[in-house]
């Protein structure tokens, strides 16, 4: 798909690959795969279950749910952790850091980017969206390509869809963009329907993860502060120099607040975790409402797929931000702690503030990458050993095909259309009810998603000649 961080590594230092060297041991460890939504993007292999098709079957409907590729910074990110670093490293003039080991960079180093470039696509990001789009014509040769694909208002998600564009189609002007406003009043019937939803707070999860983001900085401030005293590192400090090595690295390639002589890899997991935790109270299991802004999105995908109107698309290609994927994979039950669990132990349990839970399924690193997409495939199966022949479905999360708890009756992760349609609809009871749910108070509310079937958005409007788009 888009370059994955096994492409990035070229571009990194080499300190921040770690290796044993112990005989037969294979460990080694890369911190962009553990950066939570600030990770370029990559595949996981999580599991490790071939993303072909399995024996004697054909995809012959696809949807698709993607995340913005990369940008220069989440202006959260950048106004309470790293602006305030970049500031407090500009005032502080009188410390020679050349003398500081594994800190001794910051006598040159520079800001990767200012204030007006937050939340913009990177070159990176670009290229990450193009070869998705090339990966789509790869993976579905035999798949129409679609006439329309659409996309929240945003300037990042736009940017993201017209470069998937580029790299998707064959000749130029032939796949339409669709932009769906991000409307605090559109009930379910957006890509962005958390926005619509009262009930829905941004800094859900920001309580939580401050636990354990104040457990795992302490010795690394005193660190720090030992080996720079009077700069006083904060907490802040540490976590935004982290966040520096995800964010400058698909701006610049590479960041030296990755190398390994500056952070463990035990402290990239611990910061990893923090960021889990807050992605599990914030769009996760630990938010009561995230199932039933999730749902709509499946629901309408279902019935995309499943729809036997003649003409309909091959393809279905959609593009929002970091809260709506994670969303639907609790509405699907996916990476879900206690799933397959017999303990009387609540989902929140399994996520302890206090220290790592190392066996949990629940990694943003993993779901949440730059440009991370989730994939819903009608497969037809002919001669799959020990199946009837029909139509099926399965689900891919970054290319790793993921086994849906209450569907598994088909071919390798799939199950069948009778499976299927029982699974959503067993899914709907448990999360429908979206305007209920959210505590809407406007008018016009709704609980259904309708945008891909919706006259009144129209035909959106072409991307424009391939040579511009890299100048998007």
């Amino acid at each position: 798909m888009a370059p994955s961080t096994t492409q990035l590594v070229g571009l990194l230092p080499l300190a921040a690959l770690s290796s044993a060297t112990t005989l037969y041991s294979t460990y080694n460890f890369n911190p962009l795969e553990h950066l939570g939504g600030v990770a370029p993007y990559f595949e996981p292999q999580d599991p490790p279950t071939s993303p072909d098709a399995p024996q004697g079957c054909s995809v012959s409907r696809a949807a698709y749910l993607n995340r913005h590729a990369a940008i220069y910074a989440n202006d959260f990110d950048f106004e309470t952790y790293i602006e305030p670093f970049i500031s407090k490293l500009e005032n502080n003039t009188g410390i020679d850091w050349t003398k500081v080991p594994s800190l001794n960079f910051l006598a040159t180093w520079t800001a990767p980017l200012s204030e007006s470039e937050q939340e913009l696509l990177t070159q990176v990001g670009k290229l990450e969206a193009t070869q998705l789009g090339v990966d789509l014509s790869f993976r579905y040769p035999n798949l129409k390509l679609p006439q329309r694909i659409w996309t929240s208002s945003a300037e990042r998600t736009e940017k993201s869809a017209k470069s998937l564009v580029r790299g998707l189609e064959k000749e130029d002007n032939t796949i339409n963009v669709v932009s769906v406003y991000e409307s605090a009043e559109s009930g379910a019937n957006s890509l962005t329907p958390y926005k619509a939803c009262p009930a829905y707070s941004s800094s859900a999860g920001s309580d939580e993860s401050a636990v354990h983001q104040k457990i795992f900085t302490k010795p690394i401030k005193a660190r720090f502060n030992a080996a720079v005293p009077g700069f006083n590192f904060t907490t802040e400090d540490v976590y935004g120099m982290m966040q520096l090595c995800g964010y400058e690295s698909v701006i610049r390639g590479r960041s030296p607040f990755c190398d390994l002589d500056l952070f463990s890899p035990d402290e990239w997991l611990a910061w990893e975790y923090t960021e889990d935790v807050r992605y599990h109270y914030n769009v996760g299991y630990g938010n009561n409402v995230a199932g039933y802004v999730g749902l709509p999105w499946l629901n309408a995908t279902a019935n995309l797929l499943m729809s036997e109107t003649p003409g309909a698309d091959d393809l279905y290609v959609s593009f929002t931000h970091r809260e709506l994927p994670p969303m639907v994979f609790v509405a699907m039950g996916l990476f879900n702690n206690s799933a397959f669990g017999g303990s009387e132990a609540t989902v929140n349990d399994t996520m302890p503030l206090d220290r790592i839970n190392h066996q949990r399924v629940w990694k943003s690193s993993h779901v949440l990458p730059f440009l991370s997409n989730l994939a819903i495939e009608r497969m037809n199966c002919t001669g799959s050993y020990g199946y009837e022949d029909g139509e099926y479905y399965r689900v891919l999360v970054n290319s790793a095909p993921q086994s849906l708890v209450e569907c598994a009756d088909g071919p390798a992760t799939s199950c069948s259309r009778e499976a299927f349609d029982e699974y959503v609809q067993h899914r709907g009871e448990l999360f429908r009810g979206f305007s209920e749910m959210c505590g809407t108070q406007y008018e016009n509310t709704t609980d259904t998603m309708s945008i891909y079937s919706d006259s009144s958005l129209g035909n959106g409007t072409v991307v424009g000649k391939r040579y511009e788009a890299f100048r998007l």
